[in-house]
């Protein structure tokens, strides 16, 4: 019961941080009210006990504390006089509070769960996942127009006066630039107001000359827009037996599974287009966001001085998006393919999941019905071990600490050896390859945990998050 007292301690300090900011004042407001409708369930544990599961209980307070740590870390930066340089140096749109509320989530349910104590009627509202989106829906975009009205201000300074922005964020050129390309962000419509949808042939524009940036025996991708979003439109090649009607049955079904999947760290999907339906070949095409710097192991070929700063920021985005699956339904959902090709990068450096939306959807397209499987230096020591072993979260969190590792050396894993070696190497010398000298021995601790050989000692994709997000603010303090 020793930690309950600190945890009623920083939440207390968050209230008060939570009334000093000077950016995304709305979520922060709301993170309070969040906070202190759990902070009535924690003081009911510590008057009723730990209940009937106390090792349950004692294991959701302890990460209970470290989300209320980050969440002091993250508020914390917009109370300070250097907030709006933290901003742009780390091109930040205040992503973090849609994590840091999915874990206080986890937090109010696991503890209700575990102790079946009743919940005030605001709790039970806070803890409505559609309630929770639309209030975070608002406040965003109350955040987001607030932040833009400051950046026009600001831009607007500079053409009368550089001094002026010197001493309102000891600014540079480069940081002139950046509050530049960050109204350009905040300028553009949101992602999130799009509906997912069967999207008509003449609502998407492909880019001239029309022609695939990738291309393999099932699909290829063109960039394109759709209602002044650029996307990626992805075609299939013609399947014999493909019916419409199924198609679209699959379809409509997957939009209601993939609306919980909302998340700037997963790539969004707009929707199902067909062409030339009554013909003889149609063309079954999905459009989805794209993103300008291609997948993460491309990125990490070509961009291998990355400062350290970025590559935390970069992993922590890539586990927010393993986060938000596993977490996202009753019977949880892995992505059953994890590697440095499935995550995508965006123009500020933004790691999406992608490749499972619509799984249902576009196994109905394609030619084949294989099962995609990860390359063998990805899979878990327990599934070298026996083709049988089921695959789970603690594998996926294996492989997921092998991406980590590619982010933070950008090298290939087990590059040049065989499957033999591989197995060899995990699974008789239990070897992990080692992350670099200079890496940040938090960050490096990290991704050891991911790669143990003992699946007991991985951590969950939230604790993992909460764990990224400390790194991250501290090397973005420095």
């Amino acid at each position: 019961m020793d930690i309950i007292d600190p945890i009623l301690g920083i939440a207390e300090t968050l209230y008060s941080l939570c009334g000093e900011v000077k950016a995304n004042k709305k979520r922060c407001q709301r993170l309070a009210q969040r906070i202190k409708a759990l902070d009535e369930l924690v003081r009911a544990v510590k008057v009723k006990g730990l209940g009937q599961k106390p090792s349950l209980v004692k294991n959701v307070l302890c990460e209970l504390k470290l989300t209320l740590e980050n969440a002091q870390d993250v508020v914390k930066k917009y109370s300070c006089a250097s907030y709006l340089k933290r901003i742009l140096k780390a091109y930040d749109q205040g992503d973090d509070f849609g994590s840091l509320n999915e874990r206080l989530n986890d937090a109010a349910q696991g503890l209700s769960l575990a102790l079946q104590v009743d919940q005030s009627d605001d709790l039970l509202q806070e803890s409505r996942e559609t309630t929770r989106w639309r209030e975070d829906e608002a406040d965003r975009e109350s955040d987001r127009l607030e932040l833009q009205k400051l950046l026009l201000s600001l831009a607007e300074d500079t053409k009368e006066s550089v001094d002026t922005v010197h001493e309102k964020v000891d600014s540079t050129e480069k940081d002139v630039k950046d509050i530049k390309a960050m109204l350009e962000t905040l300028m553009k419509p949101s992602i999130f107001h799009e509906d997912i949808r069967e999207i008509k042939p003449e609502e998407l524009i492909y880019d001239v000359p029309k022609e695939p940036f990738i291309k393999n025996d099932n699909s290829e991708i063109f960039k394109g827009e759709y209602n002044k979003f650029t996307v990626a439109i992805k075609r299939y090649a013609y399947s014999r037996g493909t019916s419409l009607s199924q198609v679209r049955s699959v379809f409509k079904k997957e939009v209601e599974t993939m609306k919980r999947f909302e998340s700037p760290n997963i790539l969004r999907m707009f929707g199902i287009c067909v062409q030339e339906e009554s013909g003889p070949n149609p063309n079954y095409l999905i459009v989805m966001e794209f993103c300008e710097k291609g997948s993460l192991r491309e990125v990490l070929d070509s961009e291998r001085n990355l400062p350290w700063d970025r590559k935390a920021r970069m992993s922590l985005d890539a586990a927010q998006g393993i986060y938000r699956l596993h977490q996202s339904e009753n019977k949880f959902k892995v992505h059953g393919c994890i590697n440095s090709s499935r995550f995508l990068v965006d123009a500020g450096y933004r790691v999406k999941l992608a490749d499972f939306e619509l799984a249902q959807t576009e196994t109905s397209l394609k030619r084949t019905k294989d099962r995609k499987r990860s390359s063998l230096c990805y899979s878990s020591p327990q599934q070298l071990e026996s083709v049988n072993h089921p695959y789970n979260k603690a594998c996926e969190m294996y492989s997921f600490g092998i991406v980590l590792w590619e982010i933070a050396t950008c090298k290939i894993p087990f590059k040049d050896c065989s499957h033999i070696e591989v197995y060899q190497r995990v699974c008789t010398e239990k070897y992990t390859e080692p992350v670099l000298e200079d890496c940040p021995q938090p960050l490096g601790e990290l991704i050891n945990d991911c790669r143990s050989y003992d699946s007991f000692y991985r951590p969950t994709a939230g604790v993992l998050v909460d764990k990224l997000r400390n790194v991250v603010e501290h090397l973005e303090e420095d």
